[in-house]
């Protein structure tokens, strides 16, 4: 099937065509005709596999130009790379087209996009928290949304705003649209959905936890952090073809621990993204990571959620993710459009259960690949990796004290007192050496 075969309007056609777009994905595909009739849709797919242009096709060919001020299409995202994302991926679409588009995200001064949603606009796309803000300022009137798109739902509601979510969609108009794609549907979501969604379709690309045929996976077991070190260097210098391999960690301090370890060694060819970094940063970084400025990426799973970036070589796992789904996701950013990718994962004993489930959830066994003779192993253990001693915190009862009496302090002669009546007459025997007698008054 080409994308000519889908009920599409010339103005799309076109604009996929220079895009150089012929053939839709199977989630483009599947969900293109259910959005077309109305109903809500819940769609499942695997990152990567074309989520954002699955929802915008349909909503960009039903859309009608309206004089209305307000926007009728609300796009909410989690992240703000996410937010640009797909606003680019709108505007992409576009050219021939009348659409005003805008996004708004936190991070950044609320004033200037207070200003901007005033203007004339058709379709918002929003971070959930900045949105709520937006709209009780009363800068933003929200009735006039037909179409509601809430794309990775499950990382919203992981990041905390779920509240938010669930107050934006009370404050929408009951008669609307509403559209979800994520990558898993968890207990969290399907209450959502539940409570919000009106009899959804469920449309389902690929089963959660299916490896990707065009990823090679291999693993390594490593002993500790310094030797994962050690061998994410070796690796780097000795395969040339990682010329845009992203290095996914659990946390934000291990991304800043091993940035500071990579960077000693491959100076301006290293980046660094997480939630921490300034909103310039983290643009600034993904830009120098696309355009190949810099050849390798560190990040917190942030980035594995929807964030494209075209023609990653290679998916560098320095952990083992607790969340087995997160594993899915972080690969998934490797082997796209026909491309061979591979998937390197460094894991070690502590996180042997974590590597256990990710293998059950994908019935599939990683390929475990030998250590280089030349890789040197590391005994210099983290403060997390060193053996905790616990010891036992006894209370020793103090001996009984027989025979003592209170305690007493004598106290100096000046600062004795006493209850001694002082008479006039010897009050000026003190003070004048002599007794000084009352002159009788005269009469």
């Amino acid at each position: 099937m080409t994308f000519g075969d889908l009920n599409l309007n010339t103005p799309l056609l076109n604009a996929l065509d220079e895009l150089g777009l012929s053939k839709p994905t199977t989630i483009q595909q599947r969900a293109f005709s259910v959005i077309m009739s109305g109903k809500d849709v819940c769609g499942i797919a695997q990152t990567g596999t074309g989520k954002t242009f699955a929802y915008l096709l349909p909503t960009l060919r039903m859309f009608k130009f309206s004089k209305e001020k307000y926007p009728t299409v609300l796009i909410l995202v989690p992240t703000r790379e996410l937010v640009q994302q797909v606003v680019e991926s709108v505007r992409r679409l576009t050219p021939y087209m009348t659409v005003s588009v805008l996004g708004v995200y936190g991070g950044v001064n609320m004033n200037p996009q207070m200003e901007a949603v005033k203007d004339k606009l058709d379709i918002l796309v929003a971070t959930p928290g900045r949105l709520y803000d937006i709209i009780l300022s009363g800068a933003l009137k929200v009735k006039s949304i037909k179409r509601l798109i809430i794309d990775e739902v499950d990382e919203m509601l992981n990041l905390g705003f779920r509240t938010q979510l669930t107050n934006i969609m009370d404050l929408l108009p009951p008669k609307r649209q509403n559209l979800m794609f994520s990558a898993t549907i968890t207990e969290d979501v399907e209450k959502m959905i539940n409570t919000h969604f009106d009899d959804p379709v469920r449309i389902e690309a690929a089963p959660t936890g299916t490896p990707l045929e065009n990823i090679d996976q291999i693993v390594y077991k490593v002993p500790n952090f310094y030797t994962k070190v050690n061998l994410l260097e070796l690796l780097i210098t000795d395969d040339a073809s990682m010329t845009k391999t992203l290095i996914f960690v659990g946390t934000k301090q291990l991304a800043d621990d091993l940035y500071e370890q990579l960077i000693k060694e491959f100076p301006d060819k290293v980046g660094i993204i997480h939630s921490n970094k300034e909103q310039n940063h983290r643009f600034n970084t993904v830009r120098k990571f696309q355009s190949g400025e810099t050849r390798f990426l560190i990040a917190t799973d942030i980035v594995a959620r929807g964030l494209d970036i075209a023609e990653v070589t290679h998916v560098i796992n320095f952990d083992t993710p607790e969340v087995p789904e997160n594993y899915i996701h972080r690969i998934g950013r490797t082997g796209r459009a026909d491309k061979k990718g591979i998937a390197i994962l460094l894991t070690k004993d502590a996180e042997k259960e974590n590597l256990e489930r990710i293998e059950n959830l994908m019935n599939y066994t990683i390929p475990e690949q030998a250590l280089p003779a030349d890789l040197t192993i590391s005994d210099v253990l983290t403060e997390d990796e060193k053996p905790k001693v616990f010891m036992r915190n006894t209370l020793v009862k103090a001996p009984k004290r027989e025979d003592v009496g209170p305690a007493f302090h004598q106290k100096l002669a000046k600062n004795m007192k006493t209850n001694k009546k002082v008479s006039h007459k010897e009050k000026m025997m003190l003070k004048y050496g002599k007794p000084k007698k009352r002159t009788p008054k005269k009469k």
